[in-house]
């Protein structure tokens, strides 16, 4: 089947107004990814992949699960088989991923890089997978090609205050013209039970050029390193929190549990929350202080099988905790000292949109466009029910026009085509909303909502000065 048979120039465009939304205004705008796991090294050395597998595979655990529940052994997914072999598994699985969003993806990503308007399947993937290989070679699908091909503004990438930017800084001396920026991810300074977290604070150490021996110097590396990200164009900061609970304690306090862990003791939840709860806090007035953009992606279950030896190989799945408690009172402690930074709210459970909707909205502040934010559908609810469903809940709760949009929240430099599936659904929700007479049909304010959320919204929160 040819996928202009399926995948036409309308497709998840149902009604006039939709079209009309899509293909005058959001079709052709440039994209701001600001939430990403792409390498600036691969990035910087201007990367050729040998073939679409590894493109496709090596690094995708949305594909990866899907595989394993098709019954494709371990091998062919992570293991030691050859990229032909794991192709060939692909191949096998994409039939089966009736509205599932990796089918659309899956066939974005072979339109629009590669003009190729086939449906993948075990009997195309043979001259699917030459000629993508082909076309991989001709100099111009390079990292730094398949992100012009996007028409790619910029891209925040993610990475450890251990990092030392070097490709980001290399990318910034030579002047490419996509900006590829550093976001700040201190993820491991807050996990105290990690069993190598003694390793980490020497490798901070290094990266800081101080020594940390207490609480004070701790949080003074971080700010040195958090500086360094700025000088290389960093606009944000990341944080992913598992289980967290808000706990109060003073400096001294957190200081004792911090140098205790330093010695190698062993620490019990409440005063692994009362350091997480201190330094988020830190950090947050941090943030303020630059600008920055702080995003808390919130309530991911991580690592499952343990039968696995991988990590972050595939095996997560959406939390059920319930932290609306925690969340206001993180929040709360920023905002009561006028040290909230922005902030966009990631939830990964689609129960969790109305309370972040409205607890967004307890903290917004002149001269701010949305200074906290519903972030967008993440992870498991990137699909077309998880989008629709996030925007329903951000316009009937909160303001959509302040809305920043999507991000790819991918290691893949084929994802981009994601921005074009929720450009889709967003014109298609809005083109319907308009036509069941909910929304006048006022081509001037609907273009702006459409460029804000698709582009313009994003550039602005971040401060991304051309």
């Amino acid at each position: 089947m040819k996928m202009q048979d399926f995948m036409d120039q309308d497709f998840l465009l149902y009604n006039d107004t939709s079209k009309l939304l899509y293909h005058e205004f959001a079709k052709d705008l440039p994209i701001f990814d600001f939430h990403n796991h792409l390498s600036a090294k691969e990035i910087y050395e201007d990367v050729t992949y040998p073939d679409l597998a590894s493109l496709w595979l090596d690094h995708d655990h949305y594909k990866w699960r899907a595989m394993r529940a098709c019954g494709v052994e371990e091998k062919y997914i992570t293991g030691d088989a050859s990229h032909h072999e794991k192709f060939a598994y692909w191949a096998k699985t994409v039939p089966q991923l009736f509205l599932n969003p990796l089918y659309h993806w899956t066939h974005l990503e072979l339109q629009r890089y590669f003009d190729i308007d086939e449906c993948l399947n075990p009997e195309t993937a043979e001259r699917i997978e030459r000629d993508t290989s082909i076309i991989l070679q001709d100099g111009e699908h390079t990292t730094r090609g398949l992100l012009r091909m996007m028409h790619i503004d910029t891209l925040c990438t993610t990475d450890d205050p251990i990092d030392d930017l070097r490709y980001h800084r290399l990318l910034k001396q030579e002047g490419f013209e996509i900006h590829v920026l550093p976001t700040f991810r201190p993820d491991q300074v807050l996990k105290l039970r990690n069993e190598n977290y003694g390793d980490y604070i020497q490798k901070l150490q290094a990266t800081s050029g101080m020594v940390i021996n207490d609480l004070d110097s701790l949080l003074t590396a971080l700010q040195r390193r958090l500086d360094d990200f700025v000088t290389v164009g960093c606009v944000g900061a990341d944080h992913s929190l598992e289980n967290f609970r808000f706990r109060s304690a003073s400096a001294d306090q957190v200081n004792t549990i911090f140098q205790k862990r330093l010695c190698g003791a062993a620490v019990q939840d409440e005063e692994v929350w009362q350091f997480q709860s201190y330094v988020l806090v830190a950090l947050g007035r941090y943030y303020h202080e630059r600008d920055l953009v702080m995003q808390l992606h919130i309530g991911a279950l991580r690592n499952n099988a343990t039968r696995y030896a991988m990590l972050d190989a595939g095996f997560d799945s959406m939390d059920d905790r319930c932290y609306a408690y925690d969340l206001s009172q993180l929040l709360n402690a920023l905002d009561s000292h006028d040290q909230l930074p922005k902030t966009i709210l990631f939830g990964i459970n689609a129960r969790d949109f109305g309370m972040l909707a409205t607890m967004a909205g307890n903290f917004q502040s002149a001269p701010y466009f949305g200074k906290v934010q519903l972030g967008a559908a993440w992870w498991f609810l990137d699909n077309q029910f998880g989008i629709t469903e996030q925007l329903t809940t951000l316009a009937s709760m909160g303001v959509l026009g302040t809305f920043v949009g999507m991000l790819t929240d991918s290691r893949s430099f084929l994802s981009f085509p994601r921005h074009e599936y929720f450009r889709r659904l967003l014109c298609g929700w809005m083109g319907e909303a308009v036509e069941k007479g909910l929304y006048p049909m006022d081509c001037e304010q609907l273009s702006r909502i459409v460029k804000g959320i698709c582009f313009e919204n994003a550039k602005r929160f971040f401060r991304r000065e051309r």
